[in-house]
């Protein structure tokens, strides 16, 4: 497996995006889509060539970056991909010298919840868009410094 960085503008990355928001927008209706900024930078795993997981980090303050279109293809789940991709952005947050991460998902994305919890993320209160959601679970993670 390869992971690395693409930009927006990546093919292969498109259609993993298009593919994370179907499941989104399959399991939370249109709502379910949320912005990603436009400084965001993107990271693709791929296996023998093909893209097969995406994430991102974006700014959300000076110490914090949030996590955003962590997806994998369900063909490919069940590999570890999603552990390595995260680990990946977590390096990649923290060369961006952020100290911790958040992220927001979903009730109705267990699997999500599982792996965050099993990477020692720790739920937070909601923050931003997600205060009044219901079916949002946020997380944050501490980034130790190298």
């Amino acid at each position: 497996m390869v992971i690395e960085e693409r930009p927006r503008t990546d093919v292969d990355l498109a259609v993993l995006l298009d593919a994370a928001f179907g499941e989104l927008v399959a399991r939370y209706g249109p709502e379910g889509r949320s912005q990603v900024g436009d400084g965001a930078r993107f990271l693709v795993a791929a296996v023998d060539g093909q893209a097969v997981g995406c994430g991102a980090v974006q700014h959300l303050d000076d110490l914090t970056g949030e996590l955003k279109r962590m997806y994998v293809v369900p063909g490919h789940r069940g590999r570890g991909i999603a552990r390595s991709l995260l680990g990946a952005l977590e390096d990649l947050a923290r060369d961006q010298g952020y100290r911790r991460l958040r992220l927001a998902t979903g009730t109705r994305q267990p699997e999500a919840i599982a792996l965050y919890e099993t990477c020692a993320y720790t739920r937070v209160e909601p923050y931003g868009k997600y205060v009044h959601d219901p079916l949002s679970r946020c997380y944050e993670k501490a980034l130790p410094v190298r």
